[in-house]
């Protein structure tokens, strides 16, 4: 999929010079935004049954779908609410207007409307599938616009030299040439921009960013790049102290994560499913004497019990019907687990984490530190979680289950 962004990229020219279009990219233009967003689109446009329809960005504002998944996602006012119609104006607006500039979308103005339609179905798929995903694009989409632009080099040079007044000349110069070649005149509105522009690459390059203005002084991280900046690998890390767990579980709170989990969770579930149809023709990821067609996608450590793991592409499994039913949870027992079994598919999901990223033809989209995270938290242990590799991943595995098996 990287390739065909790739394509998409450098058929166009982002040249803000020659466009003059100050929106290419925005306040709102997080990366979970940019996904939610496009997975609305996505549900319209089957929900209408023609991916070739034009919409407005107030379509997929009134979309019931949209309603559902921006209220449990962000834990925002109801997007009816007449009161926060210029927030969800915004919300909505911004990410499709990124989308079309990029050509992702296509888009034609009648009157003061805008409509657009589709042009790259499998893109728009893809970042709607994930955050890392709308990350992963995202990068690439910036950096091309920059290069295009002639400031890349600005960018560039601030990574190199990590200092307050680089910073402040990569930010000036980005300020000066937006107010040159676009309707903005708010040297403020521009360096809010600015925050969206820089810190995806600063993350991409490990690198110190932006941060209340200034330059950071941490390197920014993936969930730095978020709208909604909460920690979800932990359901109970914002637990307030004074609360019992199950206090805590009867919060409003406590009941927004667990629907942000449900919605990752289903989105995640729904592509490694296409994922395994595409790259492994449907086959079950356990190659055991029960292998064949994967129907059943099972959570290695229960989601039940981890729904925090219940979205990392790692801890999700194909089986074939009998693997799931009768082994993963013995005989039929869906609340049951089944220790030897389990140990047997973190075998075996090393073993196709190790085929994807050794396939250069094929989307990475696993990765062994995240492997050992999910060890980590399943059984509680510290496990280094930089650098992880197949052998070592697979000795990991054998030491969780030494003291049980």
């Amino acid at each position: 999929m990287e390739e065909l962004i790739d394509i998409l990229l450098e058929s166009n020219n982002y040249d803000v010079r020659k466009t003059n279009n100050a929106r290419w990219i925005d306040q709102k233009c997080a990366i979970d935004v940019v996904s939610v967003i496009a997975d609305c689109i996505i549900d319209y446009v089957k929900e209408n049954d023609d991916i070739d329809s034009w919409f407005t960005a107030k379509d997929i504002w009134d979309h019931p779908y949209s309603a559902e998944v921006i209220g449990d996602y962000f834990n925002k006012v109801h997007i009816l609410n007449t009161n926060a119609r210029n927030e969800y104006d915004k919300f909505f607006a911004q990410p499709i207007e990124l989308l079309a500039y990029s050509n992702v979308l296509l888009k034609y103005k009648k009157g003061n409307r805008n409509f657009y339609r589709i042009n790259n179905y499998n893109i728009l798929e893809y970042i709607s599938f994930s955050e890392k995903f709308a990350y992963k694009f995202l990068v690439k989409y910036i950096s091309k616009v920059l290069y295009d632009s002639d400031l890349l080099d600005s960018f560039e040079d601030f990574f190199v030299n990590q200092t307050p007044e680089q910073y402040k000349e990569t930010k000036e110069k980005f300020v000066t040439f937006t107010i040159s070649h676009t309707p903005i005149n708010n040297a403020v509105e521009v360096r809010r921009i600015f925050i969206k522009v820089l810190n995806p690459l600063a993350c991409f390059n490990k690198s110190l960013g932006t941060r209340g203005g200034h330059i950071s002084k941490e390197i920014i991280t993936f969930p730095d790049l978020r709208y909604a900046q909460k920690n979800f690998r932990d359901i109970y890390a914002n637990k307030p102290g004074d609360k019992t767990r199950k206090e805590w579980e009867r919060t409003p709170d406590y009941k927004h994560l667990v629907n942000v989990i449900e919605h990752k969770t289903n989105k995640a579930m729904k592509f490694l499913r296409q994922f395994n149809q595409k790259y492994r023709n449907g086959f079950s990821e356990v190659c055991d004497e029960h292998k064949g067609i994967g129907t059943q996608l099972h959570h290695i450590f229960p989601r039940s019990r981890f729904p925090e793991l219940s979205y990392c592409y790692e801890n999700i499994i194909v089986l074939t019907p009998d693997q799931h039913l009768l082994y993963a949870h013995p005989n039929n027992h869906t609340s049951e687990i089944s220790i030897p079994y389990q140990k047997i598919m973190l075998k075996e999901k090393c073993k196709r984490i190790d085929e994807n990223i050794s396939n250069d033809s094929v989307e990475t989209i696993f990765s062994f530190d995240s492997l050992v995270q999910i060890l980590n938290k399943g059984f509680d242990k510290e496990y280094d979680i930089v650098d992880n590799t197949y052998t070592n991943s697979l000795s990991i595995i054998e030491e969780c289950y030494s003291d049980i098996l």
